[in-house]
């Protein structure tokens, strides 16, 4: 295709991106549409430099064939040096290997590689092909989440508000741990720039009581923001849920019950962001999701479990696909 056809191909997909994000920014296929009209303008951009110049195509070209490998490499490292991090902070639980578990699979998949490509046996060179497959689509599926997920988060919201919703993160002991005074910090930061602007947000911490907690999380949230300034009469207790959807479920019904044609804004970690904002769209939550900080090491883990939680989900549309783009190792089992 030539260059025209790239870049007609690349605009008509960043039309189709621009037009689902004004419907609603809440939705996971516009990382898909945001990733096809990167694809094809990149290549549009790479038709236009040749016309000026061989040398202008072949430079990134070149550099991409060199780049690919190296950040391979350093990608696998980096997942290993978090996973131990991970470990020794957070201690050896399911939820704290997976950057441990993603740098095995890329190792994994390499030993396999060297295998195929140096035997003439039909069923490696199958099972490479075919494992090549299903690995391609959960890594495209991961760059539409990643990409999303980091253009979602710096998308402001400008309009006031009428409620501010800090989604719980679990307490320690019964205290607010470091990772939920963070969400709670930020949402106070919103409320108090609303309020600034001659607004009157009201607060609500989301979060019920669990088997082993003193308190429910809202209250405990609740008695947080109470030491940090913000008065207690405007704060609203959802002290009843379990999950992340339940959390934005009942907050809608306290909203709708203070004023049906509300807006509000859902604070929660950065690394949640998205997923926390699929979970909104469901509810028929009238709000966007902002993140808050977190620390450095804990995000590579926390945002590949958020992944994972997000494929899970979708399980079964996502096995389909993952079996027909591992289909294409069996034709040359069967040949």
């Amino acid at each position: 295709m030539n260059t025209v056809v790239w870049l007609a191909f690349g605009l008509g997909w960043t039309l189709v991106f621009l037009i689902s994000f004004l419907i609603d920014r809440r939705r996971l296929r516009n990382g898909v549409y945001l990733v096809f009209a990167l694809f094809f303008l990149s290549f549009a951009g790479l038709g236009a430099a040749r016309s000026v110049s061989p040398w202008l195509a072949v430079v990134p070209l070149a550099l991409l064939a060199i780049g690919v490998p190296l950040t391979t490499v350093a990608l696998t490292v980096f997942l290993f040096v978090n996973g131990f991090t991970m470990i020794r902070r957070e201690g050896l639980r399911l939820s704290s290997v997976l950057t441990t578990l993603a740098g095995l699979v890329i190792v994994a998949f390499f030993g396999l590689t060297l295998l195929a490509v140096g035997s003439e046996n039909r069923f490696l060179i199958s099972a490479f092909i075919g494992i090549g497959g299903m690995l391609f689509y959960i890594s495209f599926v991961f760059c539409c989440f990643l990409l999303y997920s980091v253009f979602y988060g710096r998308v402001r919201q400008r309009q006031d508000v009428d409620f501010v919703v800090v989604l719980g993160a679990g307490l320690i002991r019964g205290e607010v741990s470091k990772l939920l005074a963070g969400r709670l910090d930020r949402g106070r930061q919103v409320w108090e720039r609303v309020r600034g602007r001659g607004g009157a947000p009201l607060m609500i911490t989301s979060g019920g009581q669990g088997a082993d907690e003193p308190v429910s999380e809202a209250r405990a949230m609740a008695d947080y923001l109470i030491s940090t300034g913000v008065p207690a009469e405007a704060i609203r207790l959802e002290d009843k849920s379990t999950t992340t959807l339940e959390n934005l479920t009942f907050s809608r019904r306290i909203m709708l019950a203070d004023k049906p044609d509300y807006r509000c804004t859902i604070v929660t970690s950065n690394y949640h962001v998205l997923r926390a904002a699929l979970y909104a769209r469901r509810a028929k939550v009238n709000g966007q999701v902002l993140g808050a900080p977190t620390a450095r090491y804990f995000w590579p883990n926390a945002f590949l479990r958020e992944f994972v939680a997000v494929l899970v989900e979708n399980r079964w549309k996502n096995i389909v696909l993952c079996l027909m783009f591992g289909a294409v190792g069996l034709i040359g089992l069967v040949k």
